[in-house]
């Protein structure tokens, strides 16, 4: 088992980072790779800040990569293989359905609840 923790702290501008640490607290850099559909992402950088005893981890996110769907990245430890972590980019047309479905439900859901609401007040005055 891995002693590396990584969180995610956030995607911006077509990077995603992340912070890396130790639990046993060694000092030796982490050998990380980044892949998705089990072909290693270039790019990818650990930068090291030894006063706070974590490095940081830069993924950036090739154009090529994004397509409709969900997109997952699997990043792990390079000298062992264990899994690290991971992350997915979720975008276009079957996402949208998703996110409609859930909206209807809700609003459903709510008209339900305001239904139920004006209904004990009728029956409580």
């Amino acid at each position: 088992m891995t002693d590396l923790t990584l969180t995610k702290t956030r995607l911006f501008e077509g990077v995603w980072e992340g912070v890396l640490t130790r639990e046993s607290g060694g000092k030796a850099a982490p050998e990380v790779e980044v892949t998705h559909l089990q072909k290693p992402l270039e790019g990818v950088e650990i930068i090291g800040k030894p006063e706070e005893k974590l490095w940081v981890l830069r993924v950036p996110i090739p154009a090529e990569v994004i397509a409709d769907g969900v997109q997952t990245f699997l990043i792990s430890d390079r000298s062992t293989g264990e899994k690290i972590g991971d992350f997915a980019l979720m975008s276009g047309d079957a996402l949208s359905y998703d996110i409609r479905a859930e909206v209807t439900l809700l609003r459903e859901e709510l008209d339900m609840l305001k239904r139920a609401f004006r209904r004990h007040c009728l029956e409580t005055t």
